[in-house]
């Protein structure tokens, strides 16, 4: 929905909302709960001005709503003379007799209270406006953030937090914006407003007021600190439920296979227990600021009460002009009540904020140089020159490999478990950058590359092919999305895919589950399969696609990923031996190193780590032969 109109629930455009002058997807700059509010509100600059028009407007009728009462008191009902900023209603014509008098205090009630009424509609709708487009900003640029994060970053925080993040922490900044900031600002001029009137109906009853306020103002601040400790504990909790549903949903088969549901019920039950006494903790905090604020009001009414029966006893102060500072005395605590009471909101805001900052501020991005270059099609050279990696500083994984790919060639990548075959691909598509040597195809450093040029130039088909939930047309253009529908079908022949879409209720627009559970590992594959060819890339990667498959599948997966190969240079990581025997060179990744390169019959013959491997894989104890028949399909 653009940012310049909004939709009812009825699908017919309402009233617009305020418009952004400017949007962008960068962060927000500046550390402070201040400055990132600034940052996010600035685009917003005419509907938050019709806000605060309207706020005055809202202000102007709190402070008139008392005077029409004071006039029916002291006018009407007793015999004193309109104050001199009214004496103008005596000229009205309902004016000359108290009867008409009071008709106007009458009439005046029904005007304030119409005119509030209008100028809270246009603040309240033009606030919550302001604030959702604020949230979709935020949102949006968070989300944007972790989209350009390394893997490494993923590798370390879970995703339940950051679902936390995005959501909730979100929309309390959104309250805060839309709300809380001019809503700071209006109760700062209705209390100058109501300490104006105060001192101009008698100023040694104001005083009392003023004399109050600065105590309740202190025992504020010194309560800020305590309620923001509190409220960072529950928002932790509160992500740590989220944490636990999304892990236990997004691993239900898994849980009901082991019927591991009671554990699953159990790491809820405790972290929504904790959630609930740091909950409690907060409310007994927080509920110590509302007695306190209405102990100081009935001490002041009570000063006010007794002073003014005295003053009125002996004709110095009328009776509608002690109704009116009682009023004014309730009104005045009640925006300081409420600034009280945004401690609160202040507070989860800043929590908000260290949480969504704790993103924003997160280097861990791939970073690009300001005038990489997009290559093209890439032909597919690739070289590792004395590379080394370690996602933990303290236990490298890469230590100092080298090998070179030729455009065309097919490479399988072999070696023990944690060896570094996954990591290799990874380097190649910059999902992270080598910690020492470097990386090239055709001969450019990764790091002198756009991005996104190069990661068009990698197609991958891994072990479990991913799905989004959508359509089938959706999934297999994934990668391509200006595909056209030709080009989709065609794809889906080559993937040996056509059939079983076609049985599908409605064809490629057939809405496959959340990561693709309603088809088979082999229809996932082949979808995996079309979504790269689709791609066309002239660097493929493959990740035992065959390995989960069975014997049927694996025939059919088998002769999409041979056309898939023709023409590309090919990039296997081996786990079964049998699928890389005619490649045109295995690599055997050795703590850090690489070990072996060359044939698969090469390798046999040197009687080394790989002859080893295919050893233990054959199930045998003797000698590695030098050749022979694989009993299971070659990529080759």
């Amino acid at each position: 929905m653009p940012p310049n109109e909004l939709v009812s629930h009825a699908g017919q455009p309402a009233s617009p909302s305020p418009q952004p002058e400017s949007a962008d997807a960068t962060p927000p700059p500046g550390g402070s709960l201040t400055g990132l509010v600034l940052e996010l509100l600035r685009p917003y600059r005419l509907g938050l001005t019709i806000v605060f028009i309207a706020m005055l407007v809202q202000t102007a009728t709190s402070l008139a709503a008392p005077w029409p009462l004071k006039i029916i008191l002291d006018n009407v009902v007793g015999h004193h003379k309109l104050p001199t900023w009214l004496a103008w209603l005596n000229d009205l014509p309902l004016a000359h007799d108290k009867t008409g008098l009071a008709a106007l205090a009458a009439l005046g009630v029904i005007l304030i209270a119409l005119i509030g009424a209008v100028a809270s509609y246009v603040a309240n709708y033009y606030t919550e406006s302001v604030g959702q487009w604020v949230a979709n900003d935020l949102r949006l640029r968070v989300y944007h953030h972790l989209q350009r994060l390394s893997l490494s970053y993923y590798d370390t925080h879970q995703t339940g937090l950051l679902l936390s993040t995005i959501t909730d922490d979100v929309l309390t900044i959104q309250d805060f914006a839309s709300s809380a900031t001019l809503g700071i600002l209006i109760d700062l001029l209705t209390i100058v407003g109501m300490l104006g009137l105060m001192f101009y109906l008698d100023w040694d009853f104001a005083l009392i007021a003023v004399g109050v306020t600065p105590f309740l103002l202190l025992f504020v601040a010194r309560f800020k600190k305590a309620v923001k400790k509190a409220t960072h504990e529950v928002r932790h909790r509160q992500s740590d439920i989220v944490a636990v549903v999304q892990q236990g949903l997004g691993s239900m088969r898994t849980v009901e296979a082991f019927g591991r549901e009671d554990l699953e019920e159990a790491r809820l039950g405790e972290a929504s227990h904790a959630t609930v006494d740091a909950a409690l903790k907060a409310r007994r905090i927080k509920s110590l600021l509302s007695p306190v604020v209405n102990l100081t009001v009935a001490f002041c009414t009570a000063v006010v009460l007794w002073r003014g029966a005295s003053l009125i006893l002996t004709g110095a102060m009328t009776i509608g002009a002690l109704t009116v500072f009682l009023a004014y005395l309730n009104k005045f605590f009640k925006p300081v009540q409420d600034l009280a009471k945004m401690t609160n909101t202040i507070a989860q805001a800043s929590v908000g904020l260290d949480r969504i900052r704790a993103i924003l501020d997160t280097d861990a991005i791939i970073p690009q140089k300001p005038d990489a270059r997009d290559p093209g099609t890439l032909k597919g050279k690739i070289s590792f020159e004395h590379v080394a990696f370690a996602y933990d500083p303290k236990a490298p994984v890469l230590r100092d490999v080298n090998f070179s790919i030729l455009p065309g060639q097919r490479i399988g990548i072999v070696g023990p478990t944690g060896g570094g075959k996954s990591t290799v691909v990874s380097l190649i598509s910059r999902f992270y950058d080598p910690t020492g040597g470097k990386v090239t195809i055709d001969d450019h450093d990764l790091t002198d590359l756009q991005l996104a040029a190069l990661r068009r130039n990698i197609g991958f088909v891994l072990q479990d092919t991913v799905l989004f939930r959508g359509t089938v047309r959706e999934n297999i253009a994934y990668g391509r999305p200006e595909a056209t529908d030709d080009e989709i079908k065609n794809a889906a022949k080559l993937a040996n895919a056509e059939e079983f879409i076609a049985k599908m209720p409605q064809g490629l627009n057939t809405l496959v589950g959340e990561r693709g559970s309603t088809l088979s590992g082999g229809q996932r594959q082949r979808l995996g399969i079309a979504r790269a060819i689709i791609r066309n890339s002239p660097i493929l990667i493959l990740d035992e696609p065959t390995a989960a498959l069975d014997t049927e599948s694996e025939k059919l997966v088998m002769e999409a990923l041979e056309r898939l190969m023709q023409g590309r240079t090919v990039i296997t990581i081996a786990h079964r031996l049998s699928t890389i025997r005619d490649a045109d060179k295995i690599v055997v990744l050795k703590d850090g190193v690489v070990a072996e390169e060359g044939t698969h019959d090469q390798l046999l013959a040197r009687n080394g780590v790989y002859a080893e491997l295919h050893r233990i894989q054959a199930g045998g104890s003797g000698p590695a032969p030098h050749s022979g028949p694989s009993p299971t399909p070659t990529l080759g």
